[in-house]
Order: structure tokens, then sequence, then C-alpha cells
């Protein structure tokens, strides 16, 4: 095993290392914040390709905020999208046809467009590539996967294809919660979105990718023992996930974005810090949707006056309501209408001594990672939730799309750092909580002996998410393990080519 030590690879042998993430800052953060860990820590290059196609400010911003000389961001060209878009499409269709046709010109950017570098060692796409594999295959480059959700939602989409051969009709109509074998069971009302109606191309979309988790050489997690542990064991003892075969499963987490600059950010930033500064500790209540997450005008009316009523200190990042949950997804960033258009008439000027609502975005890691903030309502999307964690702040659980039902069950059912709200119908359909409701739970876990438990409970966590990191800590050991297997690699071969040009 490598040694500890800021770049654990003295050796001059760099392995070369190539990474491709699908569109959205969601599934962007983890893979690029492994491709600094591994250039870093371990000494390797990497080539991060990058889909133009629907891409945003915010994430040509963020990929070259660390400039490294071991660090190269290419550029896919972009696709051609005419007739492929449709109204109605959902944001995991319209993800996975941007990437299937952006992807077809990989075999010529690994062959010639990566200038003069070294071939590449391996290989790391998200669970939304995997029409790389096909590319890869051809050119005897190792796939890696990694999952950027939780081990749990890991151990369902590996357990989805057999799911799909024994059950007829829909999985929420089943009359018993799903049982993966050795797993905690998942209800039918917490199911991801992407399995909820089988027959259309959302589904399907996602069955196929997650059916192909299997040629991988290996699935990294972003999750750690102590976050997940039932789930991480269950994966690597129960016989089930052995006879798929189910690759190794490296959990490497929690990685997540680095904190903002407050000085190196714009105005808005500079504001939100400011205002953060003069408020006391742990007083605060974040809320904040994700990168992509709208309410409707009813339930965004709702929230505003249910902050109202609870006379907590808040800050609320809000845009534009929509009937579309994902609505931002692919404009992160780019919203910027003035909020008073959409809130209750006179909310920001009667809640401005204890609030601050921003348009958009704010710079969250630096808001959780502040002293003042208390709690943080959230969409529970896994990046937000590491980041939460990471940072000791107890949770509000708000899913709206994808697997964030299941992931805030599993906050508050199993892990206890958060309160769920409640809007989520028996059918895992939204359903609007009204003003009163959401004062109640913002006191509990803001002044409540709740929210006293969860915040002593994440605190624990807190520090487990920094010791894993650490040298001899169990995620940064599991990397440092799959780096040295590299780099031991790139020597065999480097030797192999010295002993065959001496012997010719």
């Amino acid at each position: 095993m490598e040694t500890c030590g800021e770049i654990s690879n003295a050796s001059s042998l760099k392995p070369h290392v190539g990474f491709l993430a699908s569109p959205g800052m969601g599934h962007i953060t983890p893979l690029f914040e492994l491709a600094l860990r591994l250039l870093t820590q371990h000494n390797f290059q990497v080539t991060f390709l990058v889909i133009t196609t629907d891409s945003t400010v915010a994430q040509y911003n963020y990929l070259h905020a660390t400039p490294h000389p071991d660090l190269h961001i290419v550029d896919l060209p972009p696709a051609d999208m005419s007739g492929l878009f449709f109204d109605d499409m959902t944001a995991v269709t319209r993800l996975c046809v941007i990437v299937q046709e952006s992807i077809r010109s990989l075999r010529s950017v690994l062959l010639c467009g990566l200038n003069n570098r070294p071939k590449l060692q391996a290989f790391i796409i998200d669970i939304f590539c995997t029409g790389v594999f096909d590319a890869c295959k051809d050119l005897s480059i190792p796939v890696y996967s990694f999952f950027t959700a939780s081990a749990a939602l890991l151990a369902f989409s590996l357990y989805l294809p057999t799911l799909d051969r024994e059950v007829e009709g829909e999985f929420v109509d089943l009359p018993e919660p799903i049982k993966i074998p050795g797993c905690n069971q998942i209800q039918t009302h917490d199911l991801l979105d992407q399995v909820r109606n089988r027959k259309i191309d959302e589904y399907k979309w996602y069955l196929m990718h997650v059916s192909r988790l299997s040629m991988a050489t290996g699935i990294f997690v972003n999750t750690w023992h102590d976050l997940e542990p039932v789930w991480l064991k269950t994966l690597e003892i129960e016989p089930f996930f052995a006879d798929i075969p189910t690759p190794p499963v490296y959990p490497i987490g929690p990685l997540t974005k680095r904190i903002e600059s407050a000085s190196d950010g714009n105005a808005d930033t500079k504001e939100v810090m400011a205002w953060l500064d003069r408020q006391p500790k742990d007083s605060v209540l974040f809320v904040a949707l994700g990168s992509g997450g709208t309410l409707t005008n009813l339930q965004l009316t709702e929230l505003a006056l249910g902050l109202e009523l609870s006379q907590q200190r808040f800050i609320l990042v809000v845009r534009t309501p929509s009937d579309s949950a994902f609505a931002a997804f692919f404009t992160a960033g780019v919203d910027s209408d003035d909020p008073r258009v959409y809130l209750p008439d006179g909310f920001v000027e009667r809640t401005k001594e204890v609030g601050l609502v921003v348009s958009s975005w704010a710079p969250q890691v630096a808001v959780l990672n502040h002293q003042s903030t208390g709690a943080y309502l959230s969409h529970c999307g896994w990046n937000s939730t590491l980041e939460s964690i990471k940072h000791g702040v107890p949770m509000i659980g708000w899913p709206l799309y994808a697997e964030q039902r299941m992931n805030a069950t599993m906050l508050s059912d199993e892990i206890g750092v958060a309160v769920k709200m409640p809007v989520v119908g028996e059918r895992g359909e939204t359903v609007v909580v009204g003003r009163k409701e959401i004062e109640q739970v913002v006191r509990v876990v803001m002044e409540g002996e709740e929210g006293t438990k969860i915040r002593r409970r994440i605190k624990e966590l807190e520090a487990s998410a920094r010791e894993t990191l650490s040298c001899g800590g169990s995620s940064y050991e599991t990397l440092a393990g799959v780096a040295e297997l590299l780099i031991n690699e790139l020597f065999m071969q480097y030797t192999y080519r010295i002993v065959f040009a001496i012997r010719t």
C-alpha cells in the first residue's frame, strides 16, 4: 500500500486516467473531485472529457477553477440534437439521449484528440455513460463506473434487472416493500422516479445502464462504511451480488465540492456570507433545493409563509416556480429573476430582519461550513446530503425527484440525521405541505429535542467523514489501493517495453 503524504506516488510513472460525466452539476462534481484527488494525492495525469451539449456557464467555471499541469479538460464536439428532443421528455431521458449522441465521437477523440498524451490506463464514467464500454473495449482500456449516489441505490440498481424479469406490472403497485437480498426493505412509495413507470423511455434507459454495471472493472461509490454499513456489507458478502457478477465495489466517499471562497465570489456570494457572519451560532436554517429543483407556485407560497411563521432565521434560495420538480436541471445557475415577483406579497420586507432571500443559487458548501448555519432544508440529493454531513448540519428532508425519496427515508429512519417533511403521498406522489406543518417541522429541528438528537448524531458522522478521507482512513486507503494497482500495471507495461526493446 502507498505511504501517506501530499503525493503518495513519488514515481516518475504517472498513470493517465480519463473521466466522463453525464450532464448536470450533480453528476460532474463527484467525478471531478475524484479526478482532483488522483492528481494531488496520487500523482496521476487526468483527461476530463466534457459533454458540451446543454452545458452551462456554472459548469465551465467549476471545471476551470482549479488549473493543474497534469489536468487536461477536453470538450467533446457538440452533438447534433435536431429532432431528438420533445416537449414532454423527462430529464433522465433527455440526459441519456445527449450522452448517446455526444459519445459518438469518443473513439476518435481517444485515438487522436489527447494531444500526444499517453494512452489511458483507465477510464472512469458515471452510471449514464455506459455507452463508453464499447469504445474502450475495442481500445483495451479498462472502465470503472463511479456510482455517485448511495450504496443503497447501488444495491437496488444491481437488483433491478432481476426485479424486471420476475415482477409483472408496476413496482409501485406491489402489496409489500421491495426486498433486496440481504438488504433493508425499500417502500414502494420511495422508489426512484426512473422505475415508477415501466412503460416509458426513462425506465428503459435506466434499466439498460444498470444492466451494464457488471461490465465495469470496478465500481466506485460515493459513501463510506460508517454511513451505510449494512448496504456496503451486503454488497460485499451477499451471494446474490457475487452471482451477477458484481465487480469489486470501492467506497471512496464522501467526495464533495470544495468550499467556495467568498473573496473570489460575486457580489451575491459576498452578501450571503456577510449576512451569515452577523448571525448567532447554529441559528440559521438554509433552504435550498439543489441545482435543478423547483416548487410549484402554491408550494413555494406555503414554504415562505411557513418559514415566516416559524420565526427562525433563514436563507431561502428560490427560483421561478414550475409544475416540474426538475425544471432547472439543465439551466442550473442561469435563472436570476426577482424573487419578489413570485413570493407572497410583502414577504421579503416582513422577514428582512431574520431572513435573506437569494435568487437561484447560493455558495452552498460555504454556507453549510459556516458556524451560523444550524440546519439545512434539503431536497436530499446525494451530493447535498454528503455536503451537509461533512459539515455537521442536520437536515429537513424535502425530496423532489430521482432517488431523493429513498435518500430522505434512509437519512431519517436509518441514519438518524434528518426529519422528513411530509411531501410524499402513499403512492409516491408529491403532496402540498401547508404552512403550519412547515412551521412545526422547522421548529422541531431548530429548537426541539429531536433536533438536538439528530445534531448529536450528525456531528459523529462529521468526524467519521473527516477520518475516512484522511491518511489511514478507509476511503483514503481504498482509493490508494486502486491507485497502486494502476501504478503497478503501468510499471509492468513500462518494464515489458524496455525488455522487448533490449531483446530486439
